[in-house]
């Protein structure tokens, strides 16, 4: 029952459960007007309830995630004191179902067992259930056999997730890659070729869908065919920053977005170190590429030591100020990384069997380096000096290249686009050009 005096039934059709929900509301009505002669029969109401919600195993999995989700919608319960409630009564369900006294005894604050009693958060929660399916959003709730297993092992894990995608890739071994929003041309090359490495390992690329590094991450794991998750600090149809939304359906194509935010939910602040929470807590360990002294980067790898996971850093230029968190995390014994293999290397032994490919694999990969080397050698002259003065770790503005060279003008722009169209350097905005890792 509500607190507008509408009564609340477990799901089914027959003529017994309309019955107990017509007799529920006479004593729930009865016993809210201060009649405690009934409050014998209402505690027996409510343990014969209990018992038909376990036959009622038809609707069991549906009720279990509008329940969970209920819990979410409470003001002054938070993720720990739900965690702790279901731990209680063994289900949400039970929560719901359990009396007013009894709601009391286990240390929630008395105004939370008074909603909780009242039914509070349900009809929203339905609500939000019917506008998430309309969306092509799954809620997973933390009952589900969908729910992360990693996940599971952290500290006061979200409740639910709203997944749009493939929900299977949430089990899946996936590692981190998370950075500063504004890096160099540098740390997004080494973010995109890692999580292109990783990726191609089957590893799982995790990340935010940031500006910057957490976007090369995405676009690594992409460019291999991989598979990636984008762990979102607002609501699952709330895509920030905007111009990331054809790189958010990409994502959902082929991995999932989640979120823990109800639809709507703005990006505010204060959403983003939960979202860092689930975000270090899905994966095996956690890569910081580029990060300034205060990113926000720096909190998922604190997050991700208090999870028990481990914590990756790219070295960088100690003159950059984007470099200042990761060579920060080295001084303190993060893990060096400056290919794909030093990340598999410190994961446990069963899981490296599974992501180190077989020796036809290897051999297949040291022919196609072998083929690269090939493929400069058969550069032309004027491709050749070229490619030589450009760097894989600065862009070259092509002024500078023009005079770097002893070829004449049109002779350097119609190598640099041969180079470019051969696929070995990038050029970035401005007529800026750097080589591909």
């Amino acid at each position: 029952m509500n607190g507008k005096g509408q009564s609340f039934c477990l799901g089914g059709s027959s003529g017994e459960e309309t019955e107990v929900c017509r007799v529920h509301d006479l004593l729930s009505t009865t016993y809210r007007s201060g009649e405690t002669f009934f409050l014998p029969l209402h505690r027996m109401f409510c343990d014969f309830r209990g018992a038909l919600a376990g036959r009622v195993e038809g609707n069991l999995s549906e009720d279990d995630t509008q329940f969970w989700l209920g819990l979410t919608k409470l003001e002054g319960l938070g993720v720990r004191g739900a965690h702790r409630l279901v731990e209680h009564f063994g289900s949400p369900q039970a929560a719901y179902m359990a009396s007013l006294t009894e709601l009391e005894s286990c240390g929630i604050p008395a105004h939370v067992a008074q909603s909780i009693f009242a039914q509070a958060g349900l009809k929203e929660a339905a609500r939000d259930l019917e506008a998430s399916s309309k969306t092509g959003c799954r809620v997973v709730a933390y009952s589900s056999d969908d729910y992360p297993p990693l996940l599971k092992q952290t500290p006061d894990p979200a409740l639910l997730l709203y997944v749009r995608g493939d929900v299977k890739v949430l089990s899946h071994h996936g590692v981190a890659i998370v950075g500063t929003r504004r890096p160099t041309a540098y740390g997004s090359q080494v973010a995109q070729r890692l999580a292109r490495d990783l990726a191609q390992r089957q590893l799982v690329i995790v990340s935010g869908l940031a500006r910057g590094i957490d976007s090369a991450a995405h676009r690594g794991a992409l460019e291999a065919g991989g598979k990636t998750v984008a762990v979102l600090g607002s609501g699952i149809d709330v895509i920030y920053p905007r111009e990331n939304k054809r790189l958010a359906e990409q994502v959902a194509q082929s991995g999932a977005l989640i979120s823990e935010f109800p639809p709507g939910t703005s990006p505010s602040p204060e959403n983003f170190p939960i979202r860092n929470r689930t975000l270090s807590g899905l994966s095996l360990g956690v890569v910081v590429v580029e990060a300034a002294e205060y990113s926000g980067s720096l909190i998922t790898a604190r997050l991700a030591v208090e999870q028990n996971r481990e914590v990756f850093a790219v070295p960088g230029n100690i003159t950059s100020a984007q470099s200042f968190g990761p060579n920060h995390l080295i001084k303190q014994g993060a893990k060096l990384v400056d290919e794909w293999m030093d990340v598999i290397e410190e994961f446990p032994a069963e899981i490296r069997i599974q992501l180190l490919p077989p020796v036809e694999a290897s051999e297949e990969a040291a022919g196609g380096a072998q083929a690269a080397s090939f493929f400069e050698q058969s550069f032309t002259p004027d491709q050749k000096v070229v490619f030589e003065v450009l760097r894989a770790d600065a862009p070259l503005f092509v002024d500078a290249i023009l005079t770097s060279v002893p070829i004449p003008q049109p002779r350097v722009m119609t190598a640099l686009l041969e180079l470019e169209m051969a696929g070995v350097i990038r050029q970035l905005p401005g007529k800026n050009f750097i080589r591909k890792l």
